[in-house]
């Protein structure tokens, strides 16, 4: 039976705000001078909510903070490469910067899984920020990066991972078979809960829906899958959210993030921590919103996950991670020492 939430349920789920005021105004510059250009590229699709209101936010807020100095040139998906060749052309230096997504990386770079996040871990944006920057594992990532010539500024929490789907999930056995569209170390996790991944373009996520290729996606949280219409061609959300938050990036190739300034250094860095805070808050109201227009204008329904659920997850998640330090010990395995060491420390094992 399809248990109902409320939309003060949902808020419990959210992830917590991080930053504050300290972080929502990176330093500024005094006085303009010389003046350099990147040209940043993103994933999110042109017309989403976020494009304009974080991607391209975010660039106005460096090229402000900065008198001027640093301005950022935002582009959309595809318009320089394809998304899938950010990484290499950042590094080459066909793009100067990348707001991307650590999963499609993390063939090439195992330790990209634990910046984007690993399933059933983090439960808010606190627990995320206190193992990358407290714990050191941001630094680890780092290293990684810059083997390609790249400098990972830093993760940008972009709100959960929430699963639409055309049948609910209630126990672990109900993801036997379902095909779900994911990436990354996820689609490693469902496939050990028994589900069935499929790999699928964004743009072409919603005719795979439409048409059976996959039964289930995510797409980041709820408001991400509404901006890709999924409240037409699913009947389910389903709760709670497979991690929250899970993270975009930053990165810039090392060569132009070394010909900046201490100052501008700084400035992009703060920004980067501060768009954290920023989206989650903005996540949150679309999130709400989304939800109401999903159960009360598309007629679908919220689907409760049982405890059993998550904790089962956990333990196949923890074991992805195992798996890669093994393959990765010089960078994954660090950083999977210090998850299990979070994991204790947060009473989650």
């Amino acid at each position: 039976m399809t248990k109902t939430i409320t939309r003060r349920r949902i808020l419990s789920g959210a992830p917590a705000l991080a930053g504050g005021a300290i972080l929502a105004a990176p330093a500024t510059i005094a006085a303009a001078s010389s003046v350099t250009t990147w040209r940043m590229q993103t994933h999110f699709p042109t017309g989403t909510w976020y494009y304009d209101a974080i991607f391209q936010d975010l660039a106005r807020r460096i090229t402000t903070a900065t008198n001027g100095e640093l301005v950022i040139e935002t582009h959309a998906p595809g318009s320089i490469v394809s998304t899938g060749d950010s990484l290499m052309a950042a590094a080459q230096g066909a793009l100067d910067a990348a707001f991307t997504f650590p999963a499609y990386w993390v063939g090439q770079i195992p330790a990209a899984g634990h910046l984007n996040g690993n399933l059933a871990t983090f439960s808010n944006n606190t627990e995320m920020e206190y193992y990358m920057y407290e714990m050191g594992a941001l630094d680890i990532i780092r290293e990684a990066y810059a083997e390609r010539g790249i400098y990972q500024v830093g993760p940008i929490a972009g709100g959960g991972v929430t699963l639409f789907g055309k049948r609910p999930v209630h126990k672990p056995e109900d993801f036997k078979g379902y095909k779900i569209r994911t990436t990354g170390t996820a689609a490693r996790v469902l496939e050990k809960m028994g589900a069935a991944p499929v790999s699928v373009a964004g743009g072409e996520l919603y005719q795979a829906l439409q048409t059976g290729i996959v039964d289930a996606a995510h797409w980041g949280s709820v408001s991400g899958g509404m901006s890709m219409n999924f409240q037409e061609v699913t009947d389910y959300i389903i709760q709670p959210d497979l991690v929250s938050p899970t993270n975009l990036e930053l990165f810039v190739n090392a060569g132009k993030w070394s010909q900046l300034g201490e100052d501008h250094k700084q400035v992009v860095a703060d920004a980067v921590r501060a768009t954290t805070g920023i989206y989650t808050a903005r996540i949150m109201q679309a999130d709400l919103n989304g939800v109401d227009t999903f159960v009360n204008k598309a007629g679908g329904e919220i689907s409760m996950m049982e405890d059993s659920v998550l904790e089962q997850m956990r333990v196949k998640s923890l074991e992805v991670v195992d798996e890669i330090s093994a393959q990765d010990p010089k960078y994954s395995g660090r950083l999977g020492a210090l998850l299990h060491d979070f994991m204790r420390q947060t009473g989650k094992v």
